[in-house]
This record gives structure tokens, C-alpha cells and sequence, in this order.
């Protein structure tokens, strides 16, 4: 039997954009044995997902050494080195089988950054880049950028019931901010989130801001216009709530894959960040939002500051066009 490791250790957005690959992969491969390697942190994001036999986790503080050892025991025929790290470059040297990796076009990424010389041609997604390491395995991307997928477990949705119950918000549809980021300049101005979140009660929405506890002060500003959520929910139950919402307003973050994979409307807002590097949200029921300048993109993740001082790629962006932006989507 055909057994294949699909290694991708982060993070959340990197993670699912290799779903749609794992569904090519047990549809062309449905006798194959699929093992999805990745961190503990991020096992959530794929432990129920039904095309996978089994998820093996890096756990905190274990060598490569050792997972190498763990996953050699169990005969893969096959390595999909769908992270190009040194960590799983060490794993592709440590568990004998087959390996292939996928180009991450780093070149071109950093010759567009410093010169804005553009080399990457067509546009492709990282989803869908993430083939190239299935090469000799008859898999190609579904037509129409079929979303990444991220199941849910049973427990999730309950808890998530419970806690929509308990805040009375059964009622009104539900809109999910995801203010936060770990760069500075992927973030819009939070004044604007807090504007947003009271465009949307007034237009009858129910605001929740999620995101991690290290986003939590940052979005303090909007706690009399929405319920923040931020730092208290697990990836499951995050899935859970955008999976019960009507739409998400996000940054470049790893929410707006989640968001994509559970079938919600995202409206993206991307600054520093450029559809050439693969990241656009991976769906048709998608909205990116972003300003055509000369200096984007100054940076391949974002930066504590905008190189150019004034951030225009997202202070230019008005709360009014969010708005519209949702309203065209949810129509």
C-alpha cells in the first residue's frame, strides 16, 4: 500500500492551503495511506479532516531526530515536503523515501520587494503550488479555486452553540472582525475596526472580534461596539463561530483561511502583502481589498513600520468601502 507524509509544521493559513491537495491526493490515491505531519499547535486545523489517515504531531521541545525516527517506522513510500524548511529538509534527509519539495519562488519574491521588478508570470496560489510537490502522482488543482477545507469536530460546534446561547446572539446574523496581525503594517487602523463594528450593529449585525491572546489589547478600543472573543476561543471553536457567521472582515491573517475553509464570506484588506506571493484568499466567495502603489509590496510578511511613513496601502482604505464590500458579498 502507498503511504504518503504531507509535512507542513505552520502555520495556520500555510496549513490549510494544502487541504485542497490532501482532497486531490485521497480522491486520485483512495486506498493510500495519508499522514499529515505538522506542530502541535496546528494539529487542530486538520485532526478531523476525513481525507487524512492519521495527523503525527512535532510535539514542543521534540527533535527532529526524534519525529524522523517516529515517522521512518511507518514505511512511507512517499514525502511531500510541502514547508521547504530546514526542519523538514533534515526530515527529508533523516526518513527514507521518495521526497519532493514545491518552489517557493523566493527569488522572485525578493526581486519584486527591492526592485519591483515582476518575474513570477501567471499568478499562481500557494494552494495550488503546493501540487508541484505531488508531481508523478496525477493530481492537479480542482477548476475555480475550490476552497481549502477545515472540519470541525462535534465538540466545537456545541461549545460554540453554548457560548452563542449564553451571549444571546441567537438572533442577529453574526459578523467576525479579525483585527489583529503579527506584523504592524498588516493592520488596519484600529479607529477604523472601531467604526467598522458600528457600521455593522447598525446595518443589524452581531460584531465578534477573534484572534490570539497576543491580540487581545490591541483590539481593547472595541469592546463597546463588539463582543471580543480574542485569546479565549481554541482554532476549533474559532472554526466553529465563522463557520456560523455571516461574513469576515480580516488582514492578511491565518482567520481568513479559516474563514475560507468553513465556506464563510471573507472581505480581505492587504497592504505590505501582494496577490503574487500566493496568500489572496483562496475562494470565489472572497473580497480582497488593496491600493495599487508603487511601493507595494515593501515586505515578504510585513514589518513593525511602513518603510515609506505614511502606511497608505492600508489608511487609504475607508470604512465606508468595507461596508460596501460586505453588503455586495452577503447579497
Amino acid at each position: 500500500m502507498s503511504s504518503f507524509l504531507l509535512v507542513r509544521f505552520s502555520s495556520i493559513g500555510d496549513v490549510l492551503l494544502t487541504t485542497p491537495l490532501v482532497r486531490a491526493l485521497r480522491a486520485r490515491h483512495p486506498d493510500a495511506r495519508l499522514v499529515f505531519v505538522t506542530k502541535r499547535a496546528m494539529a487542530p486545523l486538520v485532526a478531523a479532516n476525513p481525507h487524512l489517515n492519521d495527523v503525527v504531531v512535532l510535539e514542543p521541545g521534540e527533535s527532529v531526530r526524534a519525529l524522523a525516527r517516529r515517522l521512518a517506522a511507518l514505511h512511507p513510500t512517499r514525502g511531500l515536503d510541502l514547508h521547504g524548511s530546514l526542519r523538514s529538509t533534515a526530515l527529508r534527509l533523516l526518513v527514507p523515501c521518495a521526497w519532493r519539495g514545491y518552489n517557493k519562488r523566493k527569488v522572485a519574491r525578493g526581486l519584486l520587494i527591492s526592485t519591483k521588478i515582476d518575474l513570477y508570470g501567471r499568478r499562481v496560489p500557494v494552494a495550488e503550488r503546493y501540487f508541484e510537490a505531488a508531481r508523478g502522482l496525477d493530481v492537479v488543482p480542482a477548476p475555480g479555486a475550490a476552497p481549502p477545507e477545515f472540519f470541525l469536530d462535534a465538540d466545537a460546534r456545541t461549545r460554540l452553540d453554548r457560548w452563542i446561547a449564553d451571549r444571546g446572539l441567537s438572533g442577529a446574523p453574526l459578523a467576525v472582525l479579525a483585527p489583529g496581525a503579527a506584523h504592524a503594517t498588516k493592520r488596519w487602523p484600529i479607529e477604523r475596526w472601531v467604526d467598522l463594528a458600528a457600521r455593522m450593529r447598525a446595518n443589524g449585525y452581531a460584531p465578534v472580534v477573534v484572534g490570539g491572546a497576543e491580540d487581545r489589547p490591541g483590539v481593547e478600543p472595541l469592546t463597546a461596539q463588539a463582543v471580543i472573543v480574542a485569546g479565549e476561543f481554541s482554532l476549533q471553536e474559532t472554526g466553529a463561530l465563522l463557520a456560523r457567521a455571516r461574513v469576515l472582515v480580516s488582514g492578511d491573517t491565518g482567520v481568513m483561511h479559516m474563514a475560507t475553509g468553513v465556506g464563510t464570506p471573507v472581505v480581505a484588506l492587504f497592504g505590505p502583502t501582494v496577490q503574487q506571493f500566493g496568500f489572496f484568499p483562496y475562494s470565489p466567495r472572497a473580497t480582497v481589498l488593496e491600493r495599487r502603489l508603487e511601493c507595494r509590496p515593501c515586505s515578504a510578511m510585513g514589518g513593525e513600520r511602513c518603510p515609506m511613513g505614511h502606511h497608505r496601502c492600508l489608511n487609504d482604505i475607508a470604512t465606508e468601502e468595507v461596508v460596501q464590500a460586505v453588503a455586495r458579498l452577503v447579497a
